[in-house]
């Protein structure tokens, strides 16, 4: 039998058994989807931290307080030893190839205006911080340049905040209340959204040393530095534990680069996505016996039809070949079939969650096929040998 016959003999064997072809389709059809979506999302949150990462700019070095032994993540116990704005002058002025630092104070307090209030993170920095972060001011101005340690009684607002509080009123020039001190708003941020942790439309900046008064604190939250180049990332790393280990006479802060950031998170969520894609692989598994059972009851069935064809001169080979590519088709279309619901439910997050950038890879629908073929072939060869190993005299005396 040609090809083309072996398929069309496939194909009429399966349409006399629609309710149980179309069973082993639709449970090979789930197991592909779940694995196209699961690695769509798992691929989607990567680039999604990347980009995160990469809004910060290309060449950042972050500074944090205590000695943590990490390649990539922010400390979780309490600081060994204090941060200070002086370690922030230092590396400003003793790193050469820092373009630009800022110093992060961060707390929690309640912004007030007339009978209007609102709970929002509130960070204390400089104006470089601006530049740093990669941030615009939609109208007046940033915190002012100037030393840190004079501190001051502005603040700027995140476009979310300033519509809670103001409205449609102009904030530029109010006086509000944080907590017990007052503050005259001097610009409002353009919207920004959410960036790692920080939802930069809702919360406020006030001069950094003001915010450690405010706050009771002794040590910066960190200091963000931005070099020149991301090639001198590792060279301003080893710089600024060199020098805050002889400003503190130990090794009191930990270091992070930005790209060993961005390595990490990666690693752990292709790790992730890869356990996702293996727990979803199980369900094919399960599918993959739904056909065995399928094929064996067909070979049950027709065992009359096999003798048939073996005494009209079919061999064996044509015989394996026959019943293997009914198990084919059946697990490549159920292939086929999950791809396009996987690519649909991604499509639909998507719908729902646009920030979220979620698409599947084209190697993880090649793949996917190719992993559902697999399912057809192997759950396929034991029923399709049983059919060769019938003896055509027997098979047709049971008619």
């Amino acid at each position: 039998m040609s090809p083309l016959e072996l398929a069309r003999f496939a194909a009429g064997a399966l349409r006399g058994h629609r309710l149980r072809a179309g069973l082993s389709v639709a449970g090979v059809a789930i197991g592909i989807a779940a694995v196209v979506a699961l690695t769509a999302l798992g691929e989607g949150a990567r680039a999604y931290v990347v980009g995160e990462f990469a809004a910060l700019g290309a060449n950042l070095v972050i500074v944090l307080p205590g000695k943590t032994e990490t390649t990539g993540h922010a400390p979780l116990g309490a600081a060994e030893r204090d941060l200070t704005l002086d370690d922030y002058r230092a590396i400003v002025q003793r790193v050469p190839l820092v373009r630009q630092a800022a110093p992060l104070a961060a707390g929690s307090e309640t912004v007030r205006w007339g009978e209007r209030s609102r709970a929002v993170p509130i960070l204390g920095t400089t104006a470089e911080f601006l530049k740093v972060r990669r941030l615009r001011v939609a109208s007046g101005r940033f915190l002012s340049p100037g030393d840190p340690d004079q501190g001051g009684a502005e603040i700027v607002l995140g476009p979310a905040l300033a519509r809670e509080l103001f409205g449609a009123a102009n904030p530029l020039g109010e006086v509000v209340r944080v907590g017990q001190w007052r503050f005259k708003v001097v610009g409002v941020l353009a919207p920004r959204g959410r960036s790692l942790g920080f939802d930069f439309d809702d919360l406020a900046f006030v001069p950094v040393r003001t915010a450690m008064r405010m706050f009771n604190r002794s040590s910066l939250f960190r200091i963000l530095v931005d070099c020149h180049r991301s090639d001198d990332l590792d060279r301003v790393k080893r710089d600024i534990l060199s020098l805050l280990k002889e400003r503190h006479r130990a090794e009191a802060v930990t270091v992070i680069t930005q790209d060993a950031m961005v390595s990490a998170f990666s690693s752990i969520l292709q790790a992730l996505t890869l356990a996702l894609v293996g727990i979803a692989s199980v369900s094919l598994a399960v599918a993959g016996v739904g056909i065995m059972n399928v094929m064996l009851v067909s070979v049950a069935e027709r065992r009359a039809e096999i003798g048939l064809l073996k005494a009209l001169g079919a061999s064996n080979g044509q015989v394996l070949a026959a019943f293997l590519v009914e198990a084919v088709l059946l697990s490549g279309t159920g292939g086929v079939v999950g791809v396009v619901a996987g690519a649909a439910l991604v499509r639909g997050l998507v719908q729902v969650f646009p920030q979220f950038p979620a698409v599947p890879p084209a190697w993880a629908v090649a793949a996917a096929l190719v992993l559902a073929l697999a399912v057809g072939i192997v759950f396929g060869v034991w029923p399709a040998r049983r059919a060769t190993a019938l003896d055509p005299v027997a098979a047709l005396a049971r008619r």
